[in-house]
């Protein structure tokens, strides 16, 4: 569980960066904006992981058929 906490934090962290990147802005600049772009689909990855870490233990609380669609 204590690794579920940092996995956690992880999850939180990138979801507040994803926001701060696109607050703001249209489609057209997100998808012309190489940089925005990277560090959108970067966070997305490293919290892809973090979830992926979570132990299963936690995993069964979380209604992810829900998050997914």
């Amino acid at each position: 569980m204590k690794d579920d906490k940092l996995y956690k934090i992880h999850i939180r962290e990138c979801l507040e960066r994803i926001e701060k990147y696109i607050d703001g802005i249209d489609t057209d600049l997100f998808l012309t904006s190489p940089l925005i772009h990277d560090a959108v689909l970067r966070n997305l990855q490293v919290l892809s992981e973090s979830t992926q870490r979570l132990s299963e233990e936690f995993k069964k609380e979380i209604p992810w058929r829900l998050l997914i669609n």
